[in-house]
């Protein structure tokens, strides 16, 4: 006679089949530089693998559901991603790096002084003119008179009122350089991707939690240029060198063009610099750290520190030799460095944006 038999229960996932798939739609997306044709037709082999659709809803529903939801659309004969779409990927790119987090008040930079700014201390003061009349404290200011004046006459005056502490708040403006040099997919390693994922989380969490700040975002190869937050999720590695003082250079300008004096460089990189732009074309030499070249970043590395641009580098590689280039260009910078595999690098950018905005100015 058989008695009980216990397996481990499996609820399996309660979502309905959309969202379950949509989730994997958005992360492939980022994978296939947002080709939603090559997305789906890796949808489609995933399917046939792992039994993701059932006989009641199949992918050829799901592509539906994604173009009636405003997901994908037709454009000249082919399906492209929408802004509803690029929005959703920065909304899960930042709950999976950053789920920690909860939406705040508006996040601006916190200082040491008090005045008339954005958020309520728990320090109090003597009422002065020009204060905002929602700053009183009513109840220190209705004591204030009963203890002045007594109790036989009620009268509120001028010198009674008490009014709260407010913090001043400041802006802080970001960079952040994204390395798309060949290196970045080379020996079959996809490091461009979890770049691009921790580009577009830094993205909304400056959105959701500091919408004040400022964020530029770069990209350099053998030379370097400015992109919208929106082309994020498209980025491609290109056959190019690592030409980190264009990158550099073109960080620098942003932050002046900011007018701010709380400026900072986050600098996401698997390699050494390997060029420079002359003016009768490229200097390469991607066989070792060429002291032309790191000379050159070095040099910026230190009029980076005059400026007070703090630059923070994620080497997402574990060379000793390289490890030996970061700390030398961090000790010429006074910023910080991190050698980090994949898997750590969102968790490292967002305790670094932390402590940067906490410090006092």
């Amino acid at each position: 006679m058989e008695g009980f038999r216990f397996t481990k229960f499996d609820p399996g996932d309660p979502r309905p089949p959309f969202d379950r798939l949509f989730d994997i739609f958005k992360e492939v997306l980022l994978h296939t530089s947002g080709d939603v044709a090559e997305a789906l037709s890796w949808m489609n082999e995933i399917d046939r693998q792992h039994k993701l659709t059932t006989d009641e809803y199949g992918m050829g529903d799901f592509i539906e559901d994604l173009k009636k939801r405003g997901y994908i659309r037709e454009e000249d004969q082919e399906l492209v991603m929408t802004p509803k779409t690029e929005q959703n990927i920065r909304k899960s790119a930042l709950d999976q790096l950053f789920g920690k987090l909860r939406k705040g008040r508006q996040g601006n930079r916190s200082t040491r002084y008090s005045g008339q700014g954005d958020e309520t201390s728990t320090d109090k003061r003597p009422y002065e003119f020009g204060d905002l009349p929602e700053s009183i404290s009513l109840s220190d200011s209705i004591r204030n008179a009963q203890v002045n004046h007594g109790a036989e006459e009620f009268r509120l005056e001028e010198g009674d009122l008490e009014v709260f502490e407010r913090e001043y708040k400041t802006q802080t403006s970001t960079v952040l350089m994204i390395d798309i040099s060949h290196s970045m997919i080379l020996y079959g390693e996809d490091r461009i991707t979890p770049a691009k994922k921790v580009a577009l989380a830094l993205a909304e969490l400056i959105k959701v939690k500091y919408p004040k700040d400022t964020l530029d975002v770069i990209v350099f190869g053998n030379d370097a240029w400015q992109i919208e937050v929106k082309d994020i999720p498209y980025l491609q590695v290109g056959p190019y060198h690592t030409n980190t003082v264009a990158g550099l250079e073109l960080a620098m300008d942003l932050l002046r063009r900011r007018k701010n004096p709380n400026r900072q460089i986050f600098m996401i990189t698997d390699g050494k610099p390997t060029c420079l732009k002359e003016a009768d074309g490229y200097y390469k030499n991607s066989m070792g750290l060429d002291r032309k070249i790191i000379n050159k970043t070095l040099s910026l590395a230190a009029q980076c520190r005059r400026l007070r641009i703090r630059v923070t580098t994620f080497m997402v590689a574990t060379d000793h030799w390289l490890q030996d280039f970061v700390s030398e260009f961090t000790e010429t910078n006074g910023g910080s460095a991190f050698y980090t595999g994949l898997k750590g690098l969102g968790d490292l950018v967002f305790a670094d944006y932390e402590k940067n905005r906490k410090r006092s100015i």
